[in-house]
């Protein structure tokens, strides 16, 4: 019996490491061919393998690359719509938390069950009337027009921040309104303080969704001066091929930020996460 039971511990625990070093080595290839290619010239590119090491550790592809795609100007771009969309949609899903959790009236549970059903519709869908209400607006080719389409209702986020807010006393209210607080110094004073591990949840979702937002980027910043840093990287493709060790350069460069941001906030970044895991 107990020898029945090591030998079923020992298949398991073989099992689970052996899943999980499978998915992160597929996880980590693409990664890594994308590393080795940024070093190689086009000439070696074409007739090498993609996980050959190259003859010569060369920069002159990330240079290139930074200077062909304008990466400086995308990178200030791609900043400014980042702290302002997630900013932005953090105060406006918070107050729509706040409002749909604090307030009972008649509709409430409607407007939830709409808020679920918009998630269902693609986006690509409804393009055409996003496209025509941008146009009449002028909000196309212009970076606060973008910055407004993206700062749009985030349900995740919503849903998230009503989730928090649920596990929030209802008495704070109650003792804040008898102090003569107004309802909208209740929420910046007291809710929103409380809300600080939905706050980091939301920010991570936003921020990365934000980051590598391509499709509405391409179709409503149009001009050269307004490329974020997704669009920038599809300055090396064309109609007479794609030059992938530029492309591959530019995607390292990309990575950066991101990966500094998760150096210096991992613990705020793991903590937002598994708080928001255990609520509900």
């Amino acid at each position: 019996m107990i020898n029945r039971y090591s030998t079923t511990s020992v298949i398991t625990t073989f099992l689970k490491y052996f899943i999980l070093v499978f998915f992160a080595f597929w996880t980590l290839v693409p990664l890594f061919s994308c590393f080795i290619t940024a070093f190689k010239s086009a000439e070696e590119y074409g007739s090498t393998s993609v996980m050959m090491f190259p003859q010569k550790w060369d920069l002159k592809n990330f240079i290139k690359a930074f200077e062909l795609a304008n990466m400086g100007r995308a990178f200030i771009n791609s900043t400014i719509v980042l702290v302002a969309v997630v900013g932005g949609s953090i105060v406006i899903s918070s107050q729509l938390a706040y409002v749909l959790n604090r307030f009972k009236f008649p509709g409430n549970g409607l407007i939830r069950k709409l808020f679920l059903f918009a998630t269902l519709l693609p986006g690509v869908a409804m393009q055409v009337a996003v496209y025509k209400i941008m146009n009449s607006l002028n909000f196309i080719d212009s970076l606060y027009g973008y910055i407004i389409l993206m700062m749009g209702t985030d349900v995740i986020s919503i849903y998230i921040f009503i989730q928090f807010m649920e596990n929030i006393s209802i008495s704070l209210d109650e003792s804040a309104i008898i102090d003569g607080a107004s309802y909208f110094r209740i929420y910046w004073n007291i809710i929103l303080p409380l809300l600080k591990p939905a706050t980091v949840t939301c920010m991570i979702l936003k921020g990365v969704s934000t980051y590598n937002e391509y499709y509405c980027a391409n179709l409503y910043l149009q001009s050269t001066n307004l490329k974020t840093v997704a669009i920038s990287l599809y300055t090396f493709t064309g109609p007479l091929g794609s030059q992938y060790n530029l492309i591959c350069a530019g995607v390292i460069i990309s990575m950066v930020p991101a990966f500094i941001v998760f150096i210096l906030c991992q613990k705020q970044i793991y903590s937002g996460i598994t708080s928001g895991a255990v609520k509900g």
